[in-house]
């Protein structure tokens, strides 16, 4: 499938000076997503960046996103609207210079680090890298509010070895 959110700023046009890009997707463009993902559809996908120069290239990028998206229940198979609203860090490295994560401070309880994402000819993608941020925030087993698994699947998972005890006989070997 064609990927059409593409939103190229160029690299070397931004300095020390942090610049806000706020990007909101269009009806096709949120259509083309919804089936790159597997949704029934998404009504909502906006995307405020915060970049600035960090150095050799490098540019750090805060990201706060916003979505209401149609998912379809892993219990009841039917669809239900999910919203989501989140903030991350990000990071564009040139590609020819990853790994570069030495100074990048990492997060003190889970020891991670902002994303990092390539870049090649001095051009950074943010309709792909917000696409990509929406792809992370999903549920990838989405339960809407109040579905419950019927009676006959909520219990423990019998023993594989309950079957042959049953065809035994109950008798013990």
């Amino acid at each position: 499938m064609e990927q059409n959110f593409h939103r190229p700023i160029r690299a070397s046009h931004i300095k020390e000076a942090t610049q806000e890009h706020i990007l909101l997707a269009d009806e096709p463009t949120r259509a083309e997503l919804a089936s790159r993902f597997s949704l029934p559809g998404i009504a909502l996908l906006r995307g405020e960046f915060a970049l600035r120069h960090e150095r050799a290239g490098v540019i750090a990028a805060r990201l706060r996103m916003q979505a209401k998206v149609t998912q379809t229940c892993v219990v009841s198979l039917e669809p239900f609207d999910t919203r989501i609203d989140e903030e991350c860090e990000l990071r564009f490295v040139p590609a020819q210079s990853l790994p570069e994560s030495e100074g990048v401070e990492l997060d003190p309880e889970t020891l991670e680090g902002p994303d990092e994402i390539p870049y090649t000819a001095d051009l950074l993608d943010l309709g792909e890298a917000l696409a990509e941020q929406l792809a992370l925030a999903l549920d990838p087993y989405p339960r809407k509010p109040g579905a419950t698994l019927p009676a006959e699947f909520s219990g423990e998972p019998e023993s594989p070895f309950a079957a042959l005890k049953a065809r035994k006989g109950g008798a013990d070997a």
